[in-house]
Protein backbone atom coordinates (compact mmCIF):
# COMPACT_ATOMS: atom_id res chain seq x y z
CA UNK A 1 0.00 0.00 0.00
CA UNK A 2 1.09 3.76 -0.79
CA UNK A 3 2.68 4.67 2.46
CA UNK A 4 0.96 8.65 1.32
CA UNK A 5 -2.69 6.50 1.74
CA UNK A 6 -1.82 5.08 5.29
CA UNK A 7 -0.49 8.94 6.89
CA UNK A 8 -2.99 10.66 5.00
CA UNK A 9 -0.35 13.37 3.79
CA UNK A 10 -1.73 13.06 0.51
CA UNK A 11 -5.43 13.58 -0.47
CA UNK A 12 -7.34 12.57 -4.54
CA UNK A 13 -7.06 14.92 -6.45
CA UNK A 14 -10.59 16.92 -7.04
CA UNK A 15 -11.39 18.33 -10.10
CA UNK A 16 -11.02 21.87 -10.67
CA UNK A 17 -13.65 24.06 -9.30
CA UNK A 18 -15.50 21.61 -7.01
CA UNK A 19 -12.86 20.64 -4.40
CA UNK A 20 -14.96 19.06 -1.73
CA UNK A 21 -14.10 18.78 2.09
CA UNK A 22 -12.05 15.99 2.91
CA UNK A 23 -14.18 15.53 5.88
CA UNK A 24 -17.49 15.52 5.22
CA UNK A 25 -17.00 15.19 1.18
CA UNK A 26 -20.98 17.24 0.97
CA UNK A 27 -20.09 20.98 0.69
CA UNK A 28 -17.11 22.55 -0.89
CA UNK A 29 -13.95 23.40 0.89
CA UNK A 30 -13.78 26.85 2.53
CA UNK A 31 -9.94 26.65 4.14
CA UNK A 32 -6.95 24.70 4.94
CA UNK A 33 -6.40 24.20 7.74
CA UNK A 34 -2.89 25.70 9.30
CA UNK A 35 -2.70 22.24 11.34
CA UNK A 36 -3.03 19.79 9.42
CA UNK A 37 -3.42 21.03 5.97
CA UNK A 38 -7.09 19.45 5.55
CA UNK A 39 -9.09 21.18 3.21
CA UNK A 40 -12.61 21.28 4.53
CA UNK A 41 -15.56 23.16 4.95
CA UNK A 42 -16.64 26.12 7.40
CA UNK A 43 -18.95 24.06 9.18
CA UNK A 44 -16.44 21.03 9.47
CA UNK A 45 -13.63 23.45 10.63
CA UNK A 46 -15.48 24.34 13.78
CA UNK A 47 -17.09 21.35 14.68
CA UNK A 48 -13.18 20.08 14.63
CA UNK A 49 -12.07 22.82 16.41
CA UNK A 50 -14.34 22.05 19.42
CA UNK A 51 -14.19 18.58 19.24
CA UNK A 52 -10.13 18.24 19.27
CA UNK A 53 -10.48 21.06 22.68
CA UNK A 54 -13.10 18.99 24.11
CA UNK A 55 -10.93 15.69 23.93
CA UNK A 56 -7.60 18.13 25.42
CA UNK A 57 -9.89 18.53 28.12
CA UNK A 58 -11.01 14.93 28.61
CA UNK A 59 -7.86 13.10 28.01
CA UNK A 60 -6.35 15.07 30.16
CA UNK A 61 -8.50 15.14 33.09
CA UNK A 62 -8.32 19.13 33.55
CA UNK A 63 -11.50 19.41 35.30
CA UNK A 64 -14.21 17.79 38.07
CA UNK A 65 -17.79 18.66 38.18
CA UNK A 66 -18.42 20.78 40.95
CA UNK A 67 -14.95 22.64 40.24
CA UNK A 68 -15.07 26.69 40.16
CA UNK A 69 -13.06 27.93 37.26
CA UNK A 70 -11.47 31.25 36.55
CA UNK A 71 -11.01 32.08 33.25
CA UNK A 72 -7.93 34.49 32.33
CA UNK A 73 -9.45 37.15 30.33
CA UNK A 74 -7.16 40.09 28.96
CA UNK A 75 -9.41 40.95 26.00
CA UNK A 76 -7.39 39.38 23.14
CA UNK A 77 -8.28 36.66 20.62
CA UNK A 78 -7.14 33.78 22.95
CA UNK A 79 -8.47 34.81 26.21
CA UNK A 80 -11.74 35.57 23.89
CA UNK A 81 -12.11 32.79 22.22
CA UNK A 82 -11.24 30.25 25.37
CA UNK A 83 -14.24 32.03 27.34
CA UNK A 84 -16.61 31.46 24.53
CA UNK A 85 -15.85 27.65 23.86
CA UNK A 86 -15.59 26.68 27.32
CA UNK A 87 -18.58 27.90 28.02
CA UNK A 88 -20.22 26.44 25.19
CA UNK A 89 -18.21 23.00 25.87
CA UNK A 90 -19.53 22.90 29.65
CA UNK A 91 -22.84 23.14 28.46
CA UNK A 92 -22.87 21.28 25.78
CA UNK A 93 -20.91 18.48 27.38
CA UNK A 94 -22.11 18.89 31.09
CA UNK A 95 -18.82 19.19 32.80
CA UNK A 96 -20.60 21.21 35.55
CA UNK A 97 -18.30 23.78 36.04
CA UNK A 98 -18.84 27.20 37.46
CA UNK A 99 -17.28 29.81 35.14
CA UNK A 100 -15.74 33.26 36.16
CA UNK A 101 -14.09 35.55 34.38
CA UNK A 102 -11.03 37.31 35.73
CA UNK A 103 -8.97 39.95 34.10
CA UNK A 104 -6.47 42.24 35.46
CA UNK A 105 -5.72 45.42 34.67
CA UNK A 106 -1.97 46.75 34.73
CA UNK A 107 -2.46 50.35 34.36
CA UNK A 108 -1.32 51.22 31.00
CA UNK A 109 -2.80 53.74 29.43
CA UNK A 110 -4.68 53.41 26.16
CA UNK A 111 -3.99 49.55 25.80
CA UNK A 112 -5.41 48.06 28.87
CA UNK A 113 -8.60 50.19 28.81
CA UNK A 114 -9.55 48.94 25.59
CA UNK A 115 -9.62 45.76 26.19
CA UNK A 116 -10.97 45.61 29.33
CA UNK A 117 -13.89 46.72 27.83
CA UNK A 118 -13.98 44.17 25.21
CA UNK A 119 -13.89 41.47 28.15
CA UNK A 120 -17.02 43.64 29.64
CA UNK A 121 -18.89 42.78 26.45
CA UNK A 122 -18.11 39.49 27.19
CA UNK A 123 -19.32 38.58 30.77
CA UNK A 124 -22.62 39.91 29.42
CA UNK A 125 -22.70 37.86 26.58
CA UNK A 126 -21.63 34.58 28.08
CA UNK A 127 -23.53 35.39 31.41
CA UNK A 128 -20.53 34.86 33.25
CA UNK A 129 -19.41 37.12 36.08
CA UNK A 130 -16.22 39.03 35.78
CA UNK A 131 -13.74 40.05 38.54
CA UNK A 132 -11.15 42.40 37.89
CA UNK A 133 -7.89 43.15 40.14
CA UNK A 134 -5.51 46.03 39.00
CA UNK A 135 -1.66 46.50 39.91
CA UNK A 136 -2.51 49.94 41.68
CA UNK A 137 -5.15 48.02 44.16
CA UNK A 138 -2.26 45.12 44.75
CA UNK A 139 0.94 47.03 44.72
CA UNK A 140 0.08 50.54 44.85
CA UNK A 141 1.66 50.88 41.18
CA UNK A 142 0.71 50.88 37.56
CA UNK A 143 2.02 49.72 34.90
CA UNK A 144 2.66 53.31 33.24
CA UNK A 145 3.99 54.26 36.84
CA UNK A 146 6.96 52.17 36.88
CA UNK A 147 7.94 52.61 33.03
CA UNK A 148 8.26 56.36 34.30
CA UNK A 149 11.12 54.78 37.21
CA UNK A 150 12.62 51.99 35.23
CA UNK A 151 12.26 53.04 32.05
CA UNK A 152 11.60 50.68 28.89
CA UNK A 153 14.14 47.76 29.30
CA UNK A 154 13.31 45.83 31.81
CA UNK A 155 9.85 46.75 32.60
CA UNK A 156 8.38 43.35 31.31
CA UNK A 157 9.97 41.89 34.24
CA UNK A 158 7.61 43.77 36.58
CA UNK A 159 4.61 42.88 34.56
CA UNK A 160 5.26 39.53 33.71
CA UNK A 161 5.86 39.08 37.62
CA UNK A 162 3.33 40.91 38.79
CA UNK A 163 0.78 39.74 36.46
CA UNK A 164 0.98 35.94 37.39
CA UNK A 165 0.89 37.10 41.15
CA UNK A 166 -2.27 39.06 40.13
CA UNK A 167 -4.41 36.37 38.90
CA UNK A 168 -3.31 33.86 41.81
CA UNK A 169 -4.92 36.78 44.00
CA UNK A 170 -8.09 37.45 42.09
CA UNK A 171 -8.52 33.81 41.84
CA UNK A 172 -8.17 33.43 45.42
CA UNK A 173 -10.78 36.54 46.24
CA UNK A 174 -13.37 34.14 43.92
CA UNK A 175 -12.57 30.89 45.89
CA UNK A 176 -11.92 29.21 41.97
CA UNK A 177 -10.41 25.41 41.90
CA UNK A 178 -8.74 26.40 38.72
CA UNK A 179 -7.29 29.08 36.37
CA UNK A 180 -7.69 28.34 33.08
CA UNK A 181 -5.26 31.09 30.53
CA UNK A 182 -5.35 31.22 26.92
CA UNK A 183 -1.41 29.92 25.97
CA UNK A 184 -2.11 27.99 22.70
CA UNK A 185 0.44 25.68 20.47
CA UNK A 186 2.39 28.48 19.13
CA UNK A 187 2.77 29.98 22.51
CA UNK A 188 4.42 27.01 24.42
CA UNK A 189 6.37 25.84 21.40
CA UNK A 190 8.28 29.52 22.34
CA UNK A 191 8.87 28.96 25.30
CA UNK A 192 10.30 25.45 24.95
CA UNK A 193 12.93 27.76 22.52
CA UNK A 194 13.14 30.69 24.98
CA UNK A 195 14.07 27.75 28.19
CA UNK A 196 16.50 26.04 25.76
CA UNK A 197 18.21 29.43 24.67
CA UNK A 198 18.33 30.73 28.12
CA UNK A 199 19.39 27.33 29.62
CA UNK A 200 16.35 27.24 32.29
CA UNK A 201 16.65 23.57 33.27
CA UNK A 202 14.05 24.13 35.82
CA UNK A 203 11.60 25.96 33.27
CA UNK A 204 12.23 23.83 30.74
CA UNK A 205 11.40 20.57 32.56
CA UNK A 206 7.55 21.82 33.02
CA UNK A 207 6.58 24.22 30.57
CA UNK A 208 4.77 21.66 28.27
CA UNK A 209 2.49 20.57 31.41
CA UNK A 210 -1.01 21.21 30.71
CA UNK A 211 -1.64 21.49 34.03
CA UNK A 212 0.68 23.72 36.33
CA UNK A 213 1.05 24.90 39.77
CA UNK A 214 -0.36 21.34 41.33
CA UNK A 215 2.40 22.04 44.53
CA UNK A 216 0.70 25.77 44.63
CA UNK A 217 -1.99 27.82 45.94
CA UNK A 218 -4.45 27.41 42.80
CA UNK A 219 -3.28 25.00 39.49
CA UNK A 220 -3.52 26.45 36.18
CA UNK A 221 -4.64 24.95 32.88
CA UNK A 222 -3.92 25.00 29.39
CA UNK A 223 -6.74 23.39 27.10
CA UNK A 224 -5.60 25.28 24.37
CA UNK A 225 -2.12 23.54 24.55
CA UNK A 226 -2.36 21.93 21.29
CA UNK A 227 -4.24 24.30 18.95
CA UNK A 228 -2.96 26.50 16.93
CA UNK A 229 -2.67 30.36 17.00
CA UNK A 230 -4.24 30.91 13.22
CA UNK A 231 -6.58 28.46 14.06
CA UNK A 232 -7.64 30.26 17.46
CA UNK A 233 -7.64 33.57 14.52
CA UNK A 234 -10.26 31.70 11.79
CA UNK A 235 -12.11 30.29 14.47
CA UNK A 236 -14.41 33.51 15.00
CA UNK A 237 -14.73 34.00 11.73
CA UNK A 238 -16.91 30.59 11.19
CA UNK A 239 -18.20 30.25 14.42
CA UNK A 240 -18.98 33.04 16.72
CA UNK A 241 -20.43 35.64 14.26
CA UNK A 242 -22.08 37.41 17.25
CA UNK A 243 -19.12 38.74 18.37
CA UNK A 244 -16.43 38.48 15.51
CA UNK A 245 -16.43 42.11 14.60
CA UNK A 246 -14.92 42.57 18.24
CA UNK A 247 -12.25 39.55 17.24
CA UNK A 248 -11.23 40.61 13.62
CA UNK A 249 -9.90 44.16 15.27
CA UNK A 250 -8.03 42.49 18.28
CA UNK A 251 -7.07 39.76 15.58
CA UNK A 252 -5.35 42.40 13.18
CA UNK A 253 -3.14 44.06 16.15
CA UNK A 254 -2.59 41.05 18.08
CA UNK A 255 1.21 41.16 18.43
CA UNK A 256 0.50 44.49 20.69
CA UNK A 257 -1.74 42.55 22.71
CA UNK A 258 0.92 39.84 23.46
CA UNK A 259 3.53 41.90 24.23
CA UNK A 260 2.35 45.85 25.12
CA UNK A 261 2.65 49.00 24.13
CA UNK A 262 6.48 48.58 26.81
CA UNK A 263 8.32 45.76 25.24
CA UNK A 264 8.54 45.99 21.19
CA UNK A 265 11.69 44.71 21.43
CA UNK A 266 10.38 41.62 23.76
CA UNK A 267 12.95 38.38 23.62
CA UNK A 268 10.01 36.28 23.11
CA UNK A 269 8.81 38.53 19.67
CA UNK A 270 12.59 36.79 18.13
CA UNK A 271 11.52 33.31 19.24
CA UNK A 272 7.75 33.74 18.15
CA UNK A 273 9.39 34.91 14.85
CA UNK A 274 11.71 31.97 14.11
CA UNK A 275 8.64 29.67 15.26
CA UNK A 276 6.65 31.02 12.40
CA UNK A 277 9.22 30.36 9.85
CA UNK A 278 9.47 26.50 11.01
CA UNK A 279 6.03 26.52 10.77
CA UNK A 280 5.94 27.94 7.19
CA UNK A 281 7.90 25.07 6.23
CA UNK A 282 6.22 22.59 8.26
CA UNK A 283 3.34 23.38 9.67
CA UNK A 284 3.84 20.12 12.26
CA UNK A 285 7.28 21.94 13.17
CA UNK A 286 4.81 23.52 16.50
CA UNK A 287 3.85 20.23 17.84
CA UNK A 288 6.98 18.59 17.38
CA UNK A 289 8.85 21.13 19.37
CA UNK A 290 6.26 20.67 22.30
CA UNK A 291 6.53 16.85 21.87
CA UNK A 292 10.28 16.68 22.42
CA UNK A 293 9.71 19.30 25.49
CA UNK A 294 7.47 16.62 26.97
CA UNK A 295 9.84 14.02 26.70
CA UNK A 296 12.61 15.96 27.89
CA UNK A 297 14.10 14.56 31.12
CA UNK A 298 16.36 15.43 34.15
CA UNK A 299 19.04 13.41 35.51
CA UNK A 300 18.51 12.36 38.61
CA UNK A 301 22.00 13.85 39.85
CA UNK A 302 20.89 17.29 38.94
CA UNK A 303 20.09 19.65 41.72
CA UNK A 304 16.76 21.63 41.08
CA UNK A 305 15.44 24.68 43.30
CA UNK A 306 13.15 24.01 46.19
CA UNK A 307 9.90 25.13 46.00
CA UNK A 308 9.31 26.96 49.62
CA UNK A 309 7.16 30.17 50.57
CA UNK A 310 7.92 33.70 50.62
CA UNK A 311 8.69 35.15 54.02
CA UNK A 312 7.17 37.95 53.21
CA UNK A 313 3.66 37.75 51.42
CA UNK A 314 3.42 33.31 51.92
CA UNK A 315 3.26 33.18 48.20
CA UNK A 316 5.38 30.45 46.93
CA UNK A 317 8.76 30.95 46.24
CA UNK A 318 12.45 29.13 45.92
CA UNK A 319 13.97 31.92 47.42
CA UNK A 320 13.11 33.81 51.02
CA UNK A 321 11.46 36.44 49.19
CA UNK A 322 9.46 35.92 46.20
CA UNK A 323 10.27 37.63 42.91
CA UNK A 324 7.13 40.41 43.51
CA UNK A 325 8.61 41.00 46.78
CA UNK A 326 11.98 42.18 46.11
CA UNK A 327 10.69 43.97 42.85
CA UNK A 328 8.04 45.95 44.72
CA UNK A 329 10.21 46.30 47.40
CA UNK A 330 13.22 48.33 45.22
CA UNK A 331 10.24 50.19 43.72
CA UNK A 332 8.63 51.34 46.99
CA UNK A 333 12.51 52.49 48.09
CA UNK A 334 13.20 54.27 45.07
CA UNK A 335 15.36 51.66 43.60
CA UNK A 336 13.56 49.88 40.91
CA UNK A 337 16.73 48.28 39.38
CA UNK A 338 17.32 46.08 43.07
CA UNK A 339 15.07 43.20 41.60
CA UNK A 340 16.77 43.28 38.17
CA UNK A 341 19.09 40.32 37.14
CA UNK A 342 20.13 37.46 39.41
CA UNK A 343 21.71 38.44 42.45
CA UNK A 344 22.15 36.91 46.09
CA UNK A 345 19.82 40.07 47.02
CA UNK A 346 17.05 37.83 45.73
CA UNK A 347 17.42 35.83 48.08
CA UNK A 348 17.47 37.57 50.44
CA UNK A 349 21.41 38.47 51.39
CA UNK A 350 23.25 40.72 51.69
CA UNK A 351 25.42 41.17 47.92
CA UNK A 352 27.44 44.16 47.09
CA UNK A 353 24.78 45.75 44.93
CA UNK A 354 22.21 45.63 48.04
CA UNK A 355 24.79 46.81 50.49
CA UNK A 356 25.10 49.84 47.73
CA UNK A 357 21.44 50.68 47.29
CA UNK A 358 21.34 50.77 51.29
CA UNK A 359 23.59 53.57 51.46
CA UNK A 360 21.42 55.24 48.65
CA UNK A 361 18.28 54.05 50.47
CA UNK A 362 19.04 56.73 53.76
CA UNK A 363 18.74 59.91 50.92
CA UNK A 364 15.34 58.18 49.85
CA UNK A 365 13.62 57.67 52.91
CA UNK A 366 10.53 59.77 52.07
CA UNK A 367 9.80 57.09 49.36
CA UNK A 368 9.37 54.69 52.19
CA UNK A 369 5.96 53.47 52.36
CA UNK A 370 4.47 55.80 49.54
CA UNK A 371 3.57 52.59 47.99
CA UNK A 372 1.10 49.56 48.56
CA UNK A 373 2.70 45.88 49.68
CA UNK A 374 2.23 42.68 48.94
CA UNK A 375 -0.13 40.70 52.13
CA UNK A 376 -2.40 37.70 51.34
Amino acid sequence: MDSSAVDGARQPPARAGSRLCTRCGERKAALKRPKTLEQICRECFYVVFEDEIHRTIVDNNLFKSGDRVAIGASGGKDSTVLAYVLSELNRRHKYGLDLFLLSVDEGITGYRDDSLETVKRNEIQYGLPLKIVSYKDLYGWTMDDIVKAIGLKNNCTFCGVFRRQALDRGAALLKVDKIVTGHNADDIAETVLLNILRGDIARLSRCTFITTGEDGPIPRCKPFKYTYEKEIVIYPYYAITHYSYILMSLCSTHQVYSYGIYSPNAYRGFAREFIKDLERMRPRAILDIIKSGENFRISTTTRMPEQGICERCGYISSQKLCKACVLLDGLNRGLPKLGIGRSKGMAGGDSDSEQQDKRSERNRSSLQGKHGNIDF
